[in-house]
């Protein structure tokens, strides 16, 4: 059994926690703790706070006594909004909290897209245009090279984005796609995205990298496991999985 440890901000889609561990089928167990939202705003100052120290500590005690084996910030938001150098004191802070492995899904990206070969990527987000430029920034700093980014859907906060369902999340996908990008990725964690994987794929014909997909998988590369999957699209049917 490996026990998989998830730092998860407030209540939007954190049901596709538990459908992603079904849909691994093997002996990996997915554990969240609940942090501290404080105020849901898509805002650069509302995010960093987000990710601050205090509240990602506070829920590191119940990961680590579930047993957790590696432990992932799961907010992309939260990381990438800190920079690139930020954003690895962030996880570097986060792991000698929990003394395990740690890393934040905002990594997590720049990571898989590295696993299903994608150079370029287009990103499609519910975040605003300044908060999205934030995320493209981030993917470059981490080698990805990015060929559109599609926000402001007006949408201010994870509650909002936590209502969608298939027809929105792949009307966003599709709306951010250009034909030279290898992959698709969609950033926020405050989506449900686990159940429409197949769905994505299949209409865009490419790799669609997702932010709770993308936070689960990162947990497994740092936990050094290899899980094929593919209901959770490309990203699991890959091996091995890229160590970095």
């Amino acid at each position: 059994m490996t026990a998989l440890g998830f730092l998860y901000p407030g209540h939007s889609a954190e049901d596709d926690y538990p459908r992603i561990e079904q849909l691994l089928g093997s002996d990996i167990r997915v554990d969240l703790a609940h942090t501290d939202v404080g105020e849901d705003e898509h805002r650069v100052d509302a995010l960093r706070q987000l990710g601050a120290p205090e509240r990602l500590a506070a829920g590191v005690e119940q990961l680590r006594l579930s047993g957790a084996e590696a432990i992932v910030w799961a907010c992309t938001s939260g990381g990438f909004v800190h920079g690139w150098e930020g954003a690895h004191e962030q996880v570097r802070a986060l792991a000698r909290a929990a003394g395990m492995p740690a890393s934040s899904t905002s990594f997590g990206f720049v990571h898989a897209a590295k696993e299903v070969g994608a150079a370029r990527v287009a990103v499609g987000a519910t975040y605003p245009d300044d908060i999205t430029a934030l995320f493209a920034e981030f993917l470059r700093a981490g080698g990805v090279e990015v060929t559109a980014v599609r926000g402001g859907p007006g949408i201010g906060t994870a509650a909002e984005a936590g209502t969608w369902g298939e027809a929105e999340v792949l009307a966003l996908a599709r709306a951010a796609d250009t034909p030279d990008a290898d992959a698709v990725l969609l950033p926020d964690t405050a989506l449900h995205t686990a159940a429409h994987l197949p769905v994505l794929e299949k209409e865009l014909g490419k790799p669609v990298l997702t932010a709770n997909q993308v936070t689960v998988w990162e947990a497994l590369r740092l936990a050094d496991r290899r899980v094929n999957a593919p209901g959770l699209g490309t990203l699991f049917t890959r091996e091995p999985i890229v160590q970095v």
